[in-house]
Order: C-alpha cells, then sequence, then structure tokens
C-alpha cells in the first residue's frame, strides 16, 4: 500500500510505473480490479475534470465511487476517528483539500491509500498525466526545457515538484513579486520562451492580470519557442488573460488530446497505490 501526496515524495522509477500500468489498462488489463471495493473521495463542487475522470475511472475498474463534499473532513469530528471508521469499508481514500496538512494527517490514520487530488500548493494528479502525455508525443520529455507562465501556485509548484523529481529544467515567467523559489525567472515572455519546448500555463486571479501584462501567450510568441514547440494550459483557462484567444485555436494548443489521459492515468495512481 502506497499514498499519493507530493510528487517530492516518489523516484522517476515510481512514475515511469505509474505510465506502465496506464499502458496496461489501455491495452485492457485490470477491468475488474478495484470489483468489490468502494472509493471514498471527497470534493468541493466546483471540480470538473478531476472528479469526473476519477468517478468513471473508479467505475470503469469495477469499483464503487462514494462521493462527500469535503467540507465534511472540516467538522469537528478528529480525522483519526474519521479514518477509524472508514477503515473498515474503503478501499482507497481520495481528497481535494486546500490543506495539504489535512490530507498527510488522513494519511496517518488511513490504513488504505490517500491520494492528493488537489491542494492549495500541488496538483500532484494532473502533473502526472501531463508528464505521460508527453511521453507519447515527445522524444524524451525529460530532456525538453520547460517554461511555466503564472504565479507560484498548485500548478506552478506542481511542475516544480516534478522538475525536481525528473531532473527536468524548469523556468518562470511572471510578474514582479511572484517569483517561486530556486527556479529561473523572467519578466519578459518574449526573452522567456526563447529555447523553450512545452510552455504550460495556469488562470490568473483578477487583481494579478495587470502585474502579467508582460507574460500572455500568443501564437506570436509561440512561434518564438523552439521547433515543435507545444502549449499546454491548466484548465480552466481563461482566453483573453494568460493566454490569447488566437493561440487556443492555434496547433499548439494541446490540452484537450492531453487531458483524455487524466482519466486512464488517474485508474493508473489507484492502481499503483494498491498493487506491492
Amino acid at each position: 500500500m502506497k499514498n499519493l501526496l507530493r510528487l517530492t515524495d516518489m523516484q522517476p522509477s515510481d512514475i515511469y510505473k505509474i505510465f506502465n500500468i496506464a499502458d496496461e489498462i489501455n491495452a485492457g488489463k485490470y477491468s475488474d480490479f478495484l470489483k468489490g471495493k468502494s472509493v471514498v473521495l471527497f470534493f468541493p463542487n466546483s471540480s470538473i475534470r478531476t472528479r469526473v475522470t476519477f468517478e468513471k475511472g473508479i467505475y470503469l475498474l469495477g469499483g464503487q465511487p462514494i462521493l462527500f463534499p469535503v467540507e465534511t473532513l472540516d467538522k469537528k469530528e478528529d480525522l483519526r476517528d474519521v479514518c477509524g471508521y472508514l477503515n473498515n469499508w474503503a478501499g482507497i481514500i481520495v481528497v481535494r483539500h486546500k490543506d495539504i496538512n489535512l490530507i498527510e494527517k488522513l494519511a496517518m490514520y488511513s490504513r488504505v491509500p490517500v491520494i492528493n487530488a488537489m491542494t492549495d500548493i500541488n496538483h500532484p494528479c494532473e502533473i502526472l498525466s501531463d508528464m505521460y502525455s508527453l511521453s507519447k508525443v515527445r522524444n524524451n520529455f525529460i530532456e525538453d526545457k520547460y517554461l511555466f507562465c503564472g504565479k507560484p501556485g498548485n500548478i506552478g509548484l506542481a511542475w516544480k515538484e516534478a522538475s525536481e523529481v525528473m531532473g527536468f529544467d524548469l523556468s518562470q515567467c511572471c510578474g514582479a513579486g511572484y517569483e517561486m523559489e530556486s527556479v529561473k525567472v523572467y519578466h519578459d515572455i518574449k526573452e522567456a520562451v526563447k529555447g523553450k519546448d512545452i510552455i504550460c500555463t495556469d488562470s490568473l486571479p483578477s487583481e494579478a492580470l495587470k502585474d502579467f501584462k508582460e507574460c500572455q501567450v500568443t501564437s506570436e510568441i509561440m512561434d518564438m519557442a523552439n521547433p515543435n514547440a507545444v502549449l499546454n494550459p491548466c484548465p480552466p483557462f481563461y482566453r483573453g488573460e494568460e493566454v490569447s484567444e488566437e493561440v487556443m485555436e492555434s496547433e499548439y494548443f494541446v490540452g484537450y488530446e492531453f487531458k483524455k489521459n487524466l482519466l486512464t492515468v488517474q485508474q493508473a495512481i489507484m492502481l499503483y497505490c494498491l498493487l506491492d
């Protein structure tokens, strides 16, 4: 049994094992692996992609998803008592909660795998899915040079975790005052994009838009990147803000196709956590 809380808890071999499991799922293996098991999910109402793919993934593996609003975990009851009961019935616990400390506390008391489906500081399942997608379309995705455009939120920090584990080159383009620690930073997208292969973005709060006016990704900007560069914006993205309208209709945009793999990779993550 294993938990998945942070990418930095993993080795590259663990990540490649998840990729291999995903390939096996696509080949028809594990179709009833969760038969007779219940997976307890704690999700906010606003979640779309992560929740849909986890619920459908559990169903396709023969399991039973049981969904609770994430606020259920914020009540007075001690988490050790919540886990004390769930340990009797749950096969896996999947949690999307702003506070990673709460998820880590659940993992401390749980006798079944706990999977972090997003916090305020990271989003490991999303980035694992993106790396898997990149592994299918790039010659060697860990030799590519990555540029993250955005603030140091859960997506940027998760890409940083991934770069620390896998060893790929990661830079950031942001407004002044939004820099991530220990990452090369640019404040001008025209300079930042030169020599880059994978351009990733995250949505911005409205109050930060003015600070990122030199960081918007457009088709003209993508033309300045390396040949065959791709644009992989994290949803929800907002046309006309961190990305332009026209670049989302260009051949650079890979988001829809990449996110198809979110279903399979999240199935693979669950299997990885249960397999020896």
